[in-house]
Parts: C-alpha cells; sequence; structure tokens
C-alpha cells in the first residue's frame, strides 16, 4: 500500500491534496488498485496526465487543461472512476496576491482561456482591471493555470458540505 502522507514528511514543499484525476472514486482506492499501468496517460487527449510520485498517474495542469473527454476512465482496466454523469471533481480555482494586477500590471491572460467565463474582470477607475472568479462557474480545468505569468492560480478543492 502506498501512503503518500508519509513520503510528504519527507518533502520541503507541500502541494494540497487534490485528486488525481477526473472523476477517481477516492485517493485511497485509486492507490491501492491502480497498477500503473499507464493506460490512462497514453488516452489523454491534452497530454496532461503524467507520472507521478511512486509512478501513479497525476494530472499536471502546467502542461494544459482537462477538457473532461473521459477518455483516462474509459481506458483504464480498474473500476477506479465515477460514472462520467457526475460531477469529475471538487475543483475550482483562486488567484493568489502574486497576480500582475495586484502589482498595477494589465493582463488578462487567465480570462482569455476561460471557457466558461468564471473569471471576471473588475474595472478600476485609474487602475487596471482585477480577476475574480465565480466558483459555481468555474470546472476546474486547469485551463488559466498554464498561461498565468506569474504562476498566481492554483486549483483548490471545494467544500460543497460547507457550503
Amino acid at each position: 500500500m502506498f501512503d503518500r502522507s508519509r513520503r510528504r514528511l519527507l518533502m520541503r514543499r507541500q502541494q494540497p491534496d487534490l485528486p488525481r484525476l477526473p472523476w477517481v472514486v477516492d485517493e485511497q482506492t485509486f492507490t491501492d488498485h491502480c497498477t500503473r499501468c499507464n493506460q490512462c496517460v497514453s488516452q489523454c487527449e491534452t497530454q496532461i496526465i503524467t507520472k507521478g510520485d511512486g509512478g501513479f498517474p497525476i494530472v499536471d495542469f502546467q502542461r494544459g487543461e482537462c477538457t473532461f473527454c473521459y477518455r483516462c476512465a474509459l481506458a483504464c482496466p480498474e473500476s477506479l472512476f465515477r460514472p462520467q454523469q457526475e460531477d469529475p471533481w471538487q475543483l475550482h480555482a483562486v488567484i493568489s496576491d502574486d497576480c500582475l494586477a495586484n502589482k498595477k500590471i494589465e493582463c488578462r491572460s487567465c480570462g482569455d482561456m476561460c471557457e466558461t467565463q468564471a473569471i471576471r474582470f473588475t474595472l478600476q477607475i485609474g487602475g487596471v482591471a482585477t480577476p475574480a472568479i465565480e466558483t459555481d462557474a468555474c470546472t476546474g480545468c486547469g485551463a488559466c493555470i498554464a498561461v498565468c505569468p506569474a504562476s498566481a492560480i492554483s486549483l483548490v478543492t471545494t467544500d460543497k458540505e460547507g457550503e
């Protein structure tokens, strides 16, 4: 059994716990039953699924966005994915203070890439437009991440129960 929490103790930079792939049933089941056959990696239409810790597949949003094609789940020989009719994951984008707009530099790269238009810009008198994310409209596709020149965007897990 692969225990990610033990591995994190040895790593300096901790990353937030995000779902490994869209529609994965849960992390524990995934690491217990994934055979690391890489079928999901080879079937990903945007090539964002790569090998991560222990050879397990992960999504790398620096490579692009998830189109929610479901090919990773269809290619998997194990029963590790929920039905495509369900939400792929509970993720949404957040923008940190490193955003260029906070430094008075005009940039709308993230908004240009957002197909669902979840990133809106508020005009500022005598300043630059600042981005804001409409969480309900954000699919967590990650299209905004790689294009951000300041690396100011990340995905976080949405706490649906706390809303």
